[in-house]
């Protein structure tokens, strides 16, 4: 359980509900400029290093808190600041994220923090692990207050990783920060889960400098107005629509095994957010022969999210069924091995 949000100054006269002079569970803070890092040609300027809480995975769930720490091209933190944000609704997943509607009650609306969250994130790269997933609750957030996004690139921290071939086993939070020897103190808590990312951005950029790699930006294109149930036609946010694909040509060879490669004509589902866009993850599945489903049945081979504790209609769906669940990164690997159809 969290302690109570309380009021301290973050920099300047300014101050935030919720900043931490130091971060969140006493830890130490972001370790000052060892040696001076050259910015290449073509790398930002500067990042806004964020992490959401929010009520849920879908598009109408909320955020519950922020966390942005502004770094300046070379990676060295400059500030940061962190608010609970009351979502006008239930909190949600309490025990993931320790925020009780009791705590947030007295939390500014997101409409009230618009302002000063804006002055952290323009004119910077967006940097979080999963950003899609934060870009695209903080983009609806905006249109709901009837405001704008201001970001055009974000960084994801995943991408990065696996653009940098680090030697880990996979790419969760906990792994690079072990990696990097970076001390995580509250997990889910959005100001440590920031500064923990930030910890890990400066000597990611350092090896990307190193090995000339060019940093995996995505383009941000926000949701530009919001109607309840979902954002308007053409908003770019909000419910998916379903897109229309060939029909899959094989048959299906029923559930996947765990250990076991899949087979082409497996009924796939996804929910959540994904690192990759959704599309493009359907696409690469639809592409590799499997029959992209969009929800989840007996005949549904297997379910694919990063979310599995997040309880979505898909995930329950699956637990009833037992359907196997894997995360992104795990279904990723097997679709580099699809075996070919048995009953074609």
């Amino acid at each position: 359980m969290l302690d109570d949000p309380q009021t301290t100054q973050t920099t300047g006269d300014r101050w935030a509900r919720g900043a931490d002079p130091v971060p969140a569970g006493g830890g130490t803070p972001v370790a000052p400029e060892r040696s001076p890092l050259s910015v290449p040609e073509g790398f930002p300027s500067g990042y806004a290093v964020v992490d959401v809480e929010t009520t849920g995975l879908d598009p109408e769930d909320r955020v519950v808190s922020v966390a942005v720490y502004r770094v300046d091209g070379r990676g060295l933190p400059q500030d940061h600041w962190y608010t609970p944000v009351n979502p006008e609704r239930d909190p949600g997943p309490v025990h993931i994220h320790g925020l009780t509607a009791e705590m947030l009650e007295a939390a500014p609306r997101f409409p009230e923090i618009v302002e000063e969250l804006s002055e952290r994130l323009t004119d910077r790269v967006l940097v979080a692990h999963n950003a899609l997933f934060d870009w695209r609750m903080l983009s609806r957030e905006y249109a709901r207050a009837g405001h704008r996004a201001p970001v055009t690139r974000r960084l994801c921290t995943i991408a990065l990783a696996k653009e940098l071939s680090l030697p880990v086993r996979n790419h969760r939070l906990e792994t690079l920060a072990a990696h990097y020897g970076v001390r995580q103190e509250r997990a889910h808590h959005a100001l440590d889960d920031a500064r923990v990312l930030t910890e890990i951005l400066r000597p990611a950029l350092e090896r990307a400098v190193r090995l000339g790699v060019e940093l995996p930006l995505q383009e941000c294109r926000p949701v530009t107005r919001w109607r309840e149930g979902g954002a308007g036609p053409g908003a770019g946010g909000g419910r998916r629509t379903a897109r229309r694909r060939e029909p899959c040509p094989h048959p299906n060879p029923g559930r996947w095994e765990p250990g076991s490669p899949l087979v082409q004509g497996m009924r796939v589902a996804f929910s959540g957010d994904t690192s990759v866009e959704r599309e493009l993850l359907e696409d690469r599945a639809h592409a590799a022969g499997l029959h992209v489903a969009s929800s989840v049945s007996r005949q549904t081979s297997l379910l694919v999210t990063n979310y599995p504790s997040a309880r979505t209609g898909k995930v329950r769906r699956a637990l009833e069924l037992g359907t196997p669940v894997i995360d992104e990164e795990g279904f990723t690997r097997l679709l580099r091995a699809v075996a070919p159809a048995t009953g074609d």
